[in-house]
């Protein structure tokens, strides 16, 4: 799995520059990170699953950035980072905008390795949305965990209600991020004074990033479609200073082991599954 290693590796270079001419690693108001995290999921599952890149060759299956979906039954919405999805329509200005295209466009940074194998792959391609199957939501708790994890949860939570209430049939896929750093470079406490009087944030690690590991465990899961929850969901931990030292992806606990449901590997293994099953006769339909 490359997904992780890529976001951390990615995260590691200060690309993010605010209005005081800081330029950061992570900045909460920037969806960088989300969309090289959605964008490293769909790597992984494309490389993987036989299925979806047969989909994606044939132009049955692509992507669409910053969709809305708007639930049927409660008429609420919300922007999803990335769905994989039927086209609607063509349209030409998109045409040219592809899983690859994009690596460049959002500075992913990726190994010679890695490099070969996204080339390997067949073109998937931004498009009009028609129906959505995967819809991909990516949070971060970077700094202030406890105070932070009430706005997560929710954010989080409403993010499956609102796929499957406009679609049942949509996987809904759950990525979070969680910061393990004891201190931290916050770009809200260091705007005009990041250079001459930096203020850290300090954490109590690991409690602090335990708690948010903890409350993102209580999101709702479900093993079939009819049911409340994610069909997916992963929590990855690493270790970002946002002070321009590299980050580092965190493997020992508390971040989830191989094997547990919320390990980045079985995130995707299960993707793959749900994929395979509930739209392996998606190309008897056409695009």
């Amino acid at each position: 799995m490359f997904g992780p290693e890529i976001l951390v590796r990615t995260l590691s270079k200060t690309t993010r520059e605010d209005r005081y001419g800081n330029r950061w690693q992570y900045h909460s108001r920037s969806d960088h990170h989300s969309k090289v995290a959605c964008w490293g999921i769909i790597f992984d599952l494309l490389r993987l699953n036989p299925l979806l890149q047969r989909h994606v060759a044939n132009g049955i299956v692509n992507f669409g950035i910053n969709h809305e979906m708007r639930d049927f039954a409660h008429d609420r919405k919300k922007n999803l980072d990335l769905v994989l999805c039927t086209s609607s329509r063509v349209d030409s200005r998109l045409a040219d905008q592809t899983l690859q295209s994009i690596s460049r466009d959002y500075g992913i940074d990726l190994t010679e390795k890695e490099q070969a194998e996204m080339e390997a792959l067949p073109p998937l391609r931004r498009a009009p949305v028609g129906s959505v199957l995967m819809a991909l939501e990516a949070k971060a708790c970077m700094t202030a965990h406890q105070r932070a994890l009430p706005r997560l949860y929710d954010e989080l939570n409403s993010s499956h209600l609102t796929v499957h209430g406009a679609s049942d049939q949509a996987i809904a896929a759950g990525f979070t991020m969680v910061n393990i750093a004891s201190n931290y470079l916050s770009p809200d406490l260091n705007k005009g004074n990041r250079r001459h009087s930096p203020e850290w944030s300090v954490h109590d690690q690991p409690r602090d990033a335990q708690l948010a590991i903890e409350k993102i465990r209580q999101l709702p899961r479900r093993s079939k479609t009819g049911d409340t929850g994610y069909d997916a969901l992963s929590i990855v931990v690493i270790d970002c200073a946002n002070d321009g030292a590299p980050a580092r992806l965190v493997t020992e606990p508390p971040a989830p082991q191989p094997g547990e449901i919320y390990h980045y590997a079985s995130m995707i293994d299960r993707l793959g599954h749900i994929y395979s099953t509930r739209f392996k006769d998606i190309g008897q339909l056409g695009p």
